[in-house]
């Protein structure tokens, strides 16, 4: 089954705004890893094929039908093994610097990964590889900030933050997918099994616990299975967006990628479409819980 044609990488355009189609709700998604344009200047050392597995692959194109039920979706172009939109700015290890970072860092647990801002490895089946033969130079690292990961940041808050103004509230949903060998990679060998679904909220403080129980009630209705915060509770973008005493609900969702596509081949499966269509019945009942719980409305 080809990608869908919504997926095609436009290298020229960091990220891609999608405005609402019809009627406007307070709605805003996005998918920060999903992009396949690959910047010539990357750099990396391992197989193409084994850097894919970075990605989020086609969950901007499974959410594609977000403007015609009022939200805006915003997505990457980049790859997040380039530079990580959802990691902070400042989440660098100086270690893997050449030269002296002008400001002090905040290197995070994900970092201490190989998973921060700049990613140094991927894994694949519980081993880790090395993504670079040198260290990446303090103007190579700004000009991935500069290019790519500001005009995302901003595109994002400015879609957030009109929401607020206009609406006095927001709902954001922070798409993702992850590798079904995502316990083996986090070396546990106790996890239960991998849920089709895992909606993050850090614990309960990023939204209202009736929004992420409606989103996972629905899912389950489908026939997935859901897990709330295990493995992934969410990181930066929820993070920073989610305040819901101000009226800021923010949530993270993860699909497990074989329930869509085929984890070696990058291609979609028999499940897409079927997946594709559940969304499209998810995002009506977003919608309409949105509208209803409108601050105007109250």
């Amino acid at each position: 089954m080809p990608a869908p044609d919504f997926l095609q990488a436009r290298p020229d355009e960091p990220v891609i705004t999608h405005l609402p189609q019809g009627e406007a709700l307070p709605i805003v998604c996005d998918s920060p890893h999903s992009g396949t344009a690959y910047p010539e200047d990357f750099g990396h050392a391992v197989p193409m094929r084994l850097l894919r597995r970075g990605e989020d692959t086609h969950v901007a194109a499974l959410w594609d039908r977000w403007p015609a039920f009022g939200a805006t979706l915003i997505e990457a172009t980049f790859p997040r093994t380039y530079i990580d939109a959802n990691r902070s700015e400042a989440d660098l290890d100086p270690a893997q610097i050449e030269g002296q970072w002008p400001v002090p860092l905040s290197p995070s647990i994900k970092t201490q990964q190989g998973l921060g801002l700049i990613w140094q490895r991927i894994s694949k089946d519980g081993v880790a590889t090395p993504l670079y033969e040198r260290k990446r130079t303090v103007a190579e690292i700004e000009h991935r900030i500069a290019r790519y990961w500001r005009p995302y940041h901003a595109a994002l808050a400015q879609a957030i933050d009109a929401s607020v103004q206009r609406f006095g509230g927001v709902w954001h949903l922070n798409l993702h997918s992850m590798p079904n060998d995502v316990y083996k990679r986090l070396g546990r060998t106790d996890a239960p099994p991998l849920a089709d679904f895992v909606l993050g909220d850090r614990d309960g403080t990023t939204c209202a616990p009736e929004f992420i129980h409606l989103v996972g009630d629905t899912l389950k209705g489908f026939g997935y299975s859901v897990a709330y915060n295990e493995p992934y509770k969410g990181v930066e973008l929820i993070g920073r967006i989610g305040q819901p005493q101000l009226g800021r609900h923010s949530m993270q969702i993860e699909i497990r990628r074989p329930v869509y596509m085929d984890e070696d081949t990058r291609e979609p499966n028999a499940g897409f479409e079927p997946l594709r269509a559940h969304f499209a019945t998810l995002m009506q009942v977003v919608a309409d819980y949105v509208r209803e719980n409108l601050p105007a409305a109250r």
